[in-house]
This record gives C-alpha cells, sequence and structure tokens, in this order.
C-alpha cells in the first residue's frame, strides 16, 4: 500500500515585503489547501526557498506546516542541504517534529560517484523516518537512474522517488526495476504520471489551484482520459512554469491570483518582467474561467 498517496503540495514559504517569513500566513496556507482537498504537504523545498531560509527559520517553517496540518494530511519535509551531516540533521528534526516523512536530494554540492550517493542515503536511511528521493537531474549533477534507484531502493526507508526528469518512460523504468513508489515532480506530466503508473504528484502549481489539480490526477489515476484532456490543457500553460528557473516567482503570482498572496521571493530571486506576469495572468484567467475547469 502506498504511504505517499495523491497530490502533495510542494509549499512556497510566504513573505512579509520585507522578506520576512509570514508563519501567520503560511498556516493560513495549510489550511486552506487541506480544505482544498489536497493529500499531503511539502514543506523546505526548492519552491519553498529553503536556500534562503537561517536554520531558525527553516525549523519554524516545518513546525508550523506540521502544526497547521493538525495530523489530517502527511507532512514531508524537504532536506536539501550540501553536507550529508546537514541533510540527516534535518531528517532528524523532521522525524522529532511529527513528520510523516522526508524528501531528500542526492549530494547537490559537486558530481558525486555512484558509492558516494549510496552512502548518502544510507546514512539518511539511518534516521528510520520514510525517505522519497528526489531526482532531479535538470539542476543538479546527479541523476538517479533506474538503475540506481534500483541499487538505492534496497535501504531500509526508501519508500519512493520524486521524478523529475521529465522523461515519462522513467515512470516505467523505475516501476519495473524498483518497489519504489513513484511521485511525478514536474506538474506538466500531471496527468502522463498516473496514467503510466505513478501513484502520487508532488505539486507546484497546486499551491494556487489545488482543487483542480486534485480533480486532474484523480481523472487521470481513474483512467477517465477524455476528461482528464479536458482539464490538463486548460491547465498545462500554468503548468510549464513549474520547470522554469523562475518557478517560484511565477507561482506566487499566481497564489495573488488566486486570492491566496504570499508576498516577494527573497533575493537572488527578484520579480519578473511585467510581460511574464502579463502572459500568466491571461492563461490563469483563461484557465480558472474555462468552464471544464469550474465543473
Amino acid at each position: 500500500m502506498s504511504k505517499f498517496e495523491g497530490v502533495h503540495v510542494a509549499l512556497v514559504t510566504p513573505m512579509t515585503n520585507d522578506y520576512e517569513v509570514n508563519y501567520q500566513r503560511l498556516y493560513e496556507i495549510c489550511e486552506w489547501l487541506i480544505s482544498e482537498g489536497v493529500n499531503g504537504l511539502i514543506p523546505a523545498g526548492s519552491l519553498g526557498e529553503y536556500a534562503t531560509l537561517s536554520n531558525e527559520e527553516r525549523r519554524k517553517v516545518v513546525e508550523t506546516v506540521i502544526e497547521a496540518s493538525k495530523g489530517h494530511v502527511p507532512v514531508t519535509v524537504g532536506t536539501g542541504a550540501p553536507a550529508t551531516k546537514d541533510v540527516v540533521y534535518w531528517a532528524e528534526h523532521a522525524k522529532n517534529s511529527g513528520a510523516s516523512g522526508v524528501m531528500a536530494l542526492p549530494p547537490i554540492n559537486y558530481n558525486p560517484l555512484e558509492n558516494e550517493v549510496i552512502a548518502h542515503y544510507e546514512a539518511l536511511s539511518k534516521v528510520g523516518i520514510p525517505i522519497i528521493a528526489y531526482n532531479n537531474p535538470r539542476d543538479y549533477a546527479v541523476d538517479l537512474t533506474p538503475d540506481l534507484l534500483a541499487k538505492i531502493s534496497k535501504l531500509d526507508n526508501i519508500v519512493g522517488v520524486k521524478e523529475f526528469s521529465g522523461d515519462i518512460r522513467r515512470v516505467h523504468d523505475i516501476l519495473e526495476k524498483t518497489d519504489l513508489e513513484v511521485l511525478i515532480g514536474v506538474d506538466d506530466l500531471a496527468m502522463e504520471g498516473p496514467l503510466c503508473g505513478a501513484t502520487g504528484w508532488i505539486s507546484g502549481v497546486p499551491n494556487a489551484l489545488p482543487a483542480e489539480g486534485v480533480k486532474l490526477f484523480q481523472l487521470a489515476r481513474a483512467g477517465k482520459v477524455d476528461e482528464a484532456i479536458q482539464l490538463y490543457r486548460k491547465l498545462i500553460p500554468l503548468f510549464h512554469y513549474d520547470a522554469e528557473p523562475q518557478l517560484v516567482q511565477a507561482i506566487k503570482y499566481m497564489m495573488e491570483l488566486a486570492g491566496q498572496p504570499v508576498g516577494p521571493t527573497r533575493p537572488p530571486r527578484l520579480a519578473l518582467t511585467d510581460e511574464v506576469y502579463v502572459a500568466i495572468k491571461e492563461q490563469f484567467q483563461k484557465a480558472i474561467n474555462s468552464p471544464v475547469t469550474k465543473g
């Protein structure tokens, strides 16, 4: 039985206008997302700007999300950090704070050898909390190929993989070669992923459109392809932003358009150009005003 089924939102981190973390808004956003039907929450990931947070802020972000969840949905904590010992620290903090699992990148500070990648996950496995390995060869040097995942999956607590390569064929290969749960990690494969056997989706744009994201994923998992395609085609122009380097700025703006403002991004992320904001707004309005999306 899958531990991480359904739509798990990779949370943004709300900020005030002077770039301080807005914990009250974070709590409110979590409550809203749960009320909209999402299946899980993921703080302190890339979309949550974890690399710009101090350790104190990061701890409080994780603890705020766990408190806001009230046990209604699982909280899976991002553990990204340059050193393995720091990744282990964040996994231990997540476990001690009551998280249901962690999401863990391979080593991010240089291009490691295969045995170093495996040793990294071995150290993390010893913490004793369920682990979703995070494959993101678009942004990091390591590619967790299906063959490498087959080796990593033999570790006790590795239960799933967030697959962000953008190659839908990976889903089939991972399911064939491992017993891992596959959670599709890029929004513009949110329909294809479950059709190919992914049981979860670690999502970005559903920060702003949670009910629509849940509906799409449920339709695809149920094999209702015609209905899923109609909804997917309305949302996919927005989903494409999830695979862009400026995904945080774009998704935070979508949340503003959805009536759930979360403030700016911290530098080095700066505001987007007016042209990009106009394009996002046009695509957002077209999506939400579609009879398919409304229905």
